[in-house]
């Protein structure tokens, strides 16, 4: 029998975007308490800091503090995050594991025992999240002003103090009713986070007022100790195997047919020597039927197994689904002035056998068209990288980039990519934003010239991508890092089910292969399920797949 939970909400009343970003906060602040060796412990230590600060507010009119216990076992994130069950709103975000491309990214952090000694560095594994101490959302695109809004909170002394979320993949578009929980974007801080370390791991709780915004530190507080009710601090080992829901029913949008017109829609357009068009990245949609409610957090445990070496998330607004995700793809990471970013492009599956797999890399290695798909990518993220914002300033926005390797094969579980990456140095931190709006959306989702080719998905494609193929990841303070939401899914209890999956179109495309691409990405979550078509369905999913 299925077991059912009642979907507990726990909103946060304070909208950071409302604040002025000009106006620092009064405090921003990190305090480590004593190592425990279980959660039920670190739960305990933290239910008495609580009860310490209510006794003793600070006479601030705002501030964000962080109270964070390490715990002795290490315990994934993502097991944790499971044991919550529907608590709303939730986030999840897990690095790259695999460092076989030197790509990963570590996030080292000195954690103290609680008596200011015996300090030791950690590797951050996965972070998981319920609950908001402060959120961050608006209808309008992701502005300057907003990223200065969630930046007022963080502080590179705090570096776990974190803004999770993402940012739609068209802004200008008209939002769908699946996606208008998430706005144009949405971040949140959490109250209460569970770090996944290295041979360890953390509980933490954070606390955000600022009276300017009606949030008082009484009503912060007041909201934390309600989500802590709710917090349970036993963790089960999750099976990551095949969930065994029966898919029902697939219809896609557009159909075979309707594909192919509108693949030659584009390669006419490619081919006419007025237009500037050189790639557009077109899209499916899909309606997929299960027998059952699917967990998206089990669901995306499932999906760790499939991407080792690749980006999971999970982000859960208020009373909307949730979008999960295991993209291999990353748009950019910052720490400091250090930045990197990475082109990946044209797709081949992996060989059943060592030869066939060699002769499928060579063979996506000396392609001309899947050549000239990558190049696309990976000249037009060096050109970003290397452009000046500003008109009258005579400066590239990073001092120099690297890009190594220019050319290789990238190789997951079941498909592999032509990949390069990209490094170079910021001249300042605030060009952070900067990078993030000029390298989103990259050629590889969206197209170039950027404007032809998005233009060209309005019109072509009739449903709204929301989240999918957008920027997806955290602002810290001395840190940021963001992936592109692709091979990645909206689920939702008692919906419909959307799926999407994009493929590349260049000159020498072939409506048929792109077909056959679709299928090829779509199967990393379709493996998981059973293809089997019952005589009645209970419920819809909402994926979405590139």
């Amino acid at each position: 029998m299925e077991q059912k939970y009642e979907t507990r909400r726990v909103v946060a009343l304070m909208n950071g975007c409302e604040g002025d970003p000009k106006l620092p906060i009064g405090s921003i602040e990190t305090r480590t308490l004593t190592t425990v060796p279980s959660p039920s412990k670190a739960m305990e230590r933290l239910d008495v800091a609580i009860r310490e600060l209510k006794c003793n507010p600070p006479p601030l009119t705002s501030g964000i503090l962080r109270l964070q216990v390490p715990i002795e076992e290490q315990i994934e994130a993502i097991e944790w995050l499971h044991a919550q069950h529907d608590n709303l709103p939730r986030c999840f975000f897990s690095g790259r594991r695999s460092r076989a491309n030197g790509n990963g990214s570590n996030l080292l952090m000195e954690i103290g025992n609680g008596n200011g000694d015996n300090c030791f560095t950690h590797n951050l594994v996965g972070a998981a999240g319920v609950g908001s101490a402060v959120f961050f959302q608006q209808l309008h695109p992701f502005s300057y002003h907003d990223w200065r809004s969630i930046k007022r909170f963080l502080s590179a002394k705090c570096p776990l103090i974190r803004a999770y979320g993402a940012i739609r993949f068209d802004a200008t578009a008209n939002i769908s009713p699946e996606w208008k929980a998430f706005g144009s974007f949405y971040f949140m801080v959490p109250q209460v986070e569970f770090d996944e370390l290295e041979g360890s791991s953390m509980l933490a709780i954070t606390i955000a007022w600022d009276n300017a915004l009606s949030w008082t530190w009484d009503e912060a507080i007041h909201s934390l100790e309600t989500t802590m009710q709710q917090i349970a601090s036993v963790v089960v080992k999750l099976k990551k195997e095949a969930s065994g829901e029966p898919i029902l029913s697939k219809t896609h949008v557009p159909n075979k047919t309707h594909w192919d017109l509108a693949v030659e829609k584009a390669l006419q357009e490619i081919n006419t020597s007025s237009s500037q068009l050189v790639k557009v990245v077109l899209a499916r949609s899909s309606r997929i039927l299960t027998a059952t409610n699917i967990d998206p957090i089990a669901w995306l445990a499932c999906l760790q197994v499939e991407g080792e070496d690749a980006y999971q998330f999970c982000l859960q607004p208020p009373n909307g689904p949730a979008f999960v995700g295991n993209t291999p793809e990353r748009l950019f990471h910052r720490k400091w002035l250090s930045i990197s970013s990475e082109a990946l492009a044209a797709t081949r599956a992996r060989g059943e056998s060592s030869d066939l797999d060699l002769q499928l890399e060579n063979d996506l290695l000396s392609s001309p068209k899947d050549h000239l798909e990558f190049t696309v990518v990976r000249e037009n993220i060096q050109n970003k990288l290397e452009a000046s914002f500003l008109p009258i300033s005579q400066f590239s926005v990073c001092e120099r980039v690297v890009v190594e390797p220019k050319k290789t094969v990238r190789k997951l579980r079941r498909i592999q990519h032509l990949y390069a990456q990209l490094s170079g140095n910021l001249r300042r931190e605030d060009d952070e934003f900067e990078i993030l709006s000029s390298l989103h959306p990259t050629p590889a989702v969206c197209g170039l010239p950027r404007e032809a080719a998005r233009l060209f998905i309005s019109e072509t494609e009739m449903f709204d991508r929301g989240m999918y193929a957008g920027p997806v990841g955290w602002f810290g303070g001395g840190e940021s890092e963001f992936a592109v939401g692709i091979r990645s899914a909206l689920v939702e209890k008692d919906s419909g089910a959307l799926v999407y999956a994009g493929t590349g179109i260049v000159e020498g495309s072939n409506p048929s292969s792109e077909w056959d691409e679709l299928e090829l990405k779509t199967c990393q979550c379709t493996k998981l399920l059973q293809l089997e078509v019952p005589k009645q369905s209970k419920v819809e999913i909402l994926e979405i797949i590139y």
